[in-house]
């Protein structure tokens, strides 16, 4: 099953890719274990000069961080072709609004992207005395308060843009439970405030066309390869790239058609997981 391709459509996939863009949960690991055959596909596309880089649309964790964790499954990674939705989001912060004044609900990985990218995010005590704020940054944060929704959503009435870094609901936790995810955070205050945010996490194109320009491939040279048609493969879509899905996490063999269809995201290739995604490149010329 592992070298087994289910689905190709050729004309799709005729030459092989510059680079791919590789979602991590569910594509590369399942929580702490790395899939097998990760290791190996990263380290054999990027001998064969095809470049790795890796998408998340976690936004608390810096991309140092990611790529610390997967080392440490054994993945070789860099944190400069770690690009996550907190990354994303404070370049299109910085492109889209610049001089903007942000109130930020969000982690540490959050923060520390807009910092880097120059966005000014006034303290509690500038706050107090009547900073202006025009932009409003949300990703998920752990440790919110009540209090800050409040402030959040005062800002928004009062005019402010709103940027949601990812639009996921729930995300899972040891022991097969979902905690809340910055998507179910983001529509509380979308209801509240009726100002709809910017997206920049997959399935937008957004944080697909910064990886690109990263990458400094066209959407047609960097194929787009993940575990889920909702996010994934919708993303890849978006922004034109070939999709390639693998069942190592969402979809498995008996439902991965119909997870498609439901998402309206039919891939390329459907893969039963690293070894099938080498040999598909593979069979295109690249060694």
């Amino acid at each position: 099953m592992s070298h087994e391709t289910l689905l190709l459509r050729e004309e799709r996939l005729a030459r092989p890719p510059k680079a791919v863009l590789l979602d991590l949960d569910g594509t590369l690991y399942r929580g702490e274990e790395p899939i097998e055959g990760a290791a190996e596909l990263v380290n054999r596309l990027e001998a064969a000069a095809v470049a790795c880089w890796y998408l998340t649309n976690n936004s608390t964790r810096t991309p140092e961080q990611v790529a610390s964790h997967l080392r440490a499954l054994g993945i070789p990674a860099s944190a400069d072709r770690v690009i996550t939705s907190a990354s994303a989001a404070a370049d299109y912060a910085k492109r889209m609004h610049p001089g903007a004044s942000a109130f930020v609900i969000g982690e540490h990985g959050l923060r520390s992207a807009l910092a880097e990218a120059g966005v000014a995010m006034p303290g509690e005590d500038e706050l107090s005395r009547g900073a202006p704020v025009n932009l409003v940054v949300q990703g998920l944060d752990r440790g919110m308060t009540y209090a800050q929704l409040t402030a959040a959503l005062g800002y928004l009435l009062a005019g402010a843009d709103y940027l949601l870094t990812n639009p996921d609901r729930r995300l899972p936790v040891a022991g097969g439970g979902f905690m809340p995810g910055a998507g179910s955070l983001g529509a509380l205050l979308e209801t509240a405030s009726d100002v709809a945010p910017v997206i920049i996490g997959k399935p937008s194109g957004i944080m697909m066309q910064y990886a690109l320009g990263l990458a400094g491939v066209e959407a047609s040279e960097a194929w787009v390869i993940g575990d889920n048609p909702h996010t994934d493969l919708a993303a890849g879509l978006a922004a034109g790239c070939p999709t390639v899905l693998v069942l190592t996490g969402i979809c498995g063999s008996d439902d991965w058609r119909s997870r498609c269809e439901r998402a309206d995201a039919m891939p390329d290739a459907v893969c039963a997981g690293p070894e099938a995604v080498y040999a598909l490149v593979a069979g295109l010329g690249v060694r």
